[in-house]
């Protein structure tokens, strides 16, 4: 099969190769997809360069852990029925080695979900990372209907998709922007936007949640800490999946009298039961024309670099190759 891997940390056009490989076999319990398209998120190049300095887990990585496809082979315990089945994946280069950036990908069959008729490869693809962590977000501590959910970077991939399954899910979003001339971006799902440049920001979500706000999805938990604190509602829960700073201050008192909850998320952990009810749920939504994601062209495997590259750069769509 054609496939692109790396062997060693560093840049995208200095470690990343294309070349042919042994076709994999899927194991008991798992299924193998000829991909259509591969997606790519900030985490894969973060791999690829080594971020936490823990060296490569494996001698040679095949990048990118989403994707659509065909099921083409199962291995031992999975249903024949599911060969042809097209679906779209997530995890498969999660404590594994090969990923998505291939023809032919093998992962275990429940991180391959049926990918309904309406839904195209394209949206399938975009769906696992960053779904999976959004929908962990805003439901990792219950339903949100009727309640107000804020969505910091509203923008972002994991940010769009929260703020369109907090509002799938009954919720009111408030959505914040870095700038103000980016609050005509943000979509349908999000009621209320917010710029966190006009000067008063806490003053402007008040606003909008008097009493403030149940749920928090935080993308920036250093930088944004004391605007949570002041506009959290009592008993609220902030998610952080990022931060700017890996040690981040935060005002201790003001959070304790509030009786909040800080919910980390690590999307490569969360628990097997989180995941699924996620894709279900995901797929759902997606069914019900409830997602939409800004997609570039995809670019050929050839140019995975490229592709790189430009998720690096902070591409506003998302970042996509083709399989041929």
């Amino acid at each position: 099969m054609l496939a692109a891997w790396y062997e060693r940390p560093g840049p995208a056009g200095e470690v990343l190769q294309v070349g042919e490989m042994a076709d994999p076999q899927p194991g008991a319990g798992e299924l193998r997809v000829r991909v259509a398209v591969s997606g790519i998120n900030p985490g894969d190049a973060k791999k690829r360069g080594d971020w936490v300095g823990g060296g490569l887990p494996f001698p040679r990585v095949v990048p990118h852990s989403d994707g659509a496809g065909i099921v083409d082979a199962v291995g031992d315990g999975v249903e024949r029925g599911r060969v042809g089945q097209r679906v779209w994946v997530y995890g498969a280069q999660s404590y594994r080695p090969f990923g998505t950036a291939a023809e032919l990908t093998v992962v275990p069959a429940d991180q391959a979900v049926e990918l309904p008729g309406e839904v195209g490869d394209e949206l399938g693809a975009c769906l696992g990372i960053p779904g999976i962590t959004a929908h962990r977000a805003v439901f990792g501590d219950g339903p949100v209907a009727g309640r107000t959910v804020l969505v910091q970077g509203a923008l972002g991939a994991v940010g769009s998709l929260a703020a369109q399954l907090a509002r799938w899910g009954g919720a009111t979003v408030i959505g914040t922007v870095t700038r103000s001339a980016d609050l005509d971006r943000l979509g349908a799902a999000v009621t209320h936007g917010v710029a966190l440049d006009d000067g008063q920001p806490a003053e402007a979500i008040r606003a909008h949640a008097p009493g403030g706000v149940d749920r928090i999805v935080e993308v920036a938990f250093s930088d944004n800490a004391d605007l949570d604190a002041a506009v959290a509602a009592p008993d609220a829960v902030i998610a952080a999946y990022a931060t700017r700073r890996e040690r981040p201050d935060f005002p201790f008192w003001p959070m304790l009298f509030a009786n909040l909850t800080i919910r980390l998320l690590g999307s490569d952990d969360f628990p097997r039961a989180a995941r699924r009810q996620a894709a279900d749920d995901l797929t759902a939504a997606a069914r019900e024309g409830a997602l939409a994601i800004p997609i570039g062209e995809p670019l050929p495997l050839q140019e995975i670099a490229a592709a790189h590259e430009r998720v690096e750069a902070g591409a506003r769509e998302r970042v996509l190759l083709s399989i041929p």
